[in-house]
């Protein structure tokens, strides 16, 4: 599984994704970004990175997006690959 880490996490973050068996974790940049999304499973990002519907639509096999940092109890889905974030 292609695991993506958009935006700076910590250390120790980054470790921990990467000890799970089979889970293949790339650090991007901002330039990097839309190169590796085609064929990734997950993307994680904080407030750098903006999720929109432009790179939702790169993003074939993409089927989680988490957001590291501050906890959010709400959520804006309208339907599938169509929000923006």
């Amino acid at each position: 599984m292609k695991v993506i880490v958009a935006d700076k996490i910590s250390d120790r973050g980054v470790e921990l994704l990467k000890e799970q068996p089979g889970w293949n974790v790339v650090l991007t940049t901002k330039d990097s970004l839309n190169a590796e999304i085609a064929d990734a499973d997950a993307l994680i990002v904080r407030s750098a990175t903006k999720v929109t519907t432009e790179l939702l639509e790169q993003a074939k096999k993409l089927r989680a997006v988490g957001r590291a940092g501050v906890v959010s109890t709400t959520s804006t889905w309208t339907k599938p690959r169509s929000a923006a974030f």
